[in-house]
């Protein structure tokens, strides 16, 4: 049974009411695109850094979804944010999704993203984006991690419902064709990948960040040296790790050592200290 026909899950592609993504764009004419377009793509493959929108990642991420180049292994089919911890329940209480802060929206399996939710997104080089709002801290984050002579690497952020239900149907299709019964491939699936409209990568707040010196997503990212100054640092700038190893119960799912959210530095600096993820914060405050 395809995850459509299971618990009344409803998609949005082709509602009239869908508001239109905004992004931000300039206005400059077709020679000036071609020949920064070309710029952009030397930059890129050189990882050469500088200041300016859109110019976070330094180099080009890899054209394929995330979860095609993760390794999946007995022990570990880690990818973005899916992986659910089946023991989970939805045991904390937060207020309704329109009286929460932009920053602090929570999206998890109890909690599915607002329908019709649609960020003003920053594009960034590789062609990743972010919510706007969030831009700023995360280029002087990723600009200081470089400065500290790492070398990280951007290759997840925002997706659309659209990008989710494909990434989703892509897996449940390939369980199917290597034996797994049509009425488990969704249940298995959401093992692996988040069900649409429960990853928090559809609003522009998340991102996978790992090493470019290793840039699988498993439990070894957490050795890395980007992982370990991020895990340090990256509050200072409004950022947490999602998915902390032991708030698997709350949190609905697995520990993964390259997902980070924005929430704000107020939010991320009470996390840190307290040791909180998202859904404790939110239950106290």
């Amino acid at each position: 049974m395809s995850y459509r026909k299971q618990q009344g899950y409803r998609t949005c592609r082709g509602r009239g009411s869908r508001r239109k993504r905004r992004s931000r764009k300039t206005g400059i004419g077709l020679p000036a695109v071609l020949m920064g377009s070309v710029l952009t793509l030397i930059l890129c493959g050189r990882g050469i850094i500088t200041g300016g929108t859109g110019e976070i990642t330094g180099q080009a991420a890899e054209s394929q979804p995330v979860e095609s180049r993760a390794v999946e292994t007995a022990a570990s089919a880690d990818t973005s944010s899916g992986q659910q911890d089946s023991q989970a329940e939805p045991v904390h209480q937060v207020k309704d999704a329109q009286e929460q802060e932009w920053n602090l929206l929570l999206v998890n399996p109890w909690n599915p993203i607002p329908e019709n939710y649609e960020p003003e997104l920053t594009y960034l080089r590789n062609g990743q984006a972010v919510d706007s709002r969030c831009y700023p801290e995360l280029q002087q984050m990723m600009d200081d991690c470089r400065a500290a002579g790492l070398d990280p690497l951007i290759c997840a952020s925002y997706r659309t419902m659209e990008k989710q239900e494909a990434l989703f149907e892509d897996k449940e299709a390939r369980l199917i064709r290597e034996g797994c019964p049509e009425n488990e491939a969704g249940a298995e699936a959401a093992k692996v990948v988040a069900y649409p409209g429960t990853s928090e990568h559809q609003l522009g707040l998340a991102l996978d960040i790992v090493d470019v010196s290793y840039q699988q997503l498993d439990t070894e990212q957490e050795n890395t040296p980007v992982q370990q100054w991020l895990m340090k640092n990256s509050w200072k700038y409004g950022f947490v790790l999602r998915y902390p190893t032991d708030k698997s119960d709350i949190t609905g799912i697995i520990y993964e050592p390259w997902h980070y959210r924005y929430v704000g530095k107020e939010a991320s600096a009470e996390m840190y200290e307290h040791k909180l993820c998202l859904e404790e914060y939110l239950e106290i405050n």
